[in-house]
């Protein structure tokens, strides 16, 4: 099963949730976006969230289940 990565960005004066460039959720305060994403990962391992900056560089990472194997066999 392939990890889903969801990211924390900046959208205007708001913060974005998304999953595959789809826009999950929007938030006015960057720790409720942070706070969404992680729920939404913990809830769909493998998974990670990515967390960007205001100026859209990243700042953080959380991880959550195990990684899926990266060779076969």
């Amino acid at each position: 099963m392939a990890r889903k990565v969801y990211h924390v960005v900046p959208s205007g004066e708001s913060w974005l949730v998304k999953l595959s460039g789809e826009v999950l959720s929007k938030h006015y305060h960057k720790d409720n976006a942070v706070t969404e994403a992680v729920r939404l990962a913990k809830a769909s391992q493998p998974s990670q969230v990515l967390v960007h900056r205001r100026d859209g560089t990243f700042e953080y990472e959380y991880t959550y289940g195990q990684d899926p194997e990266r060779y076969p066999g």
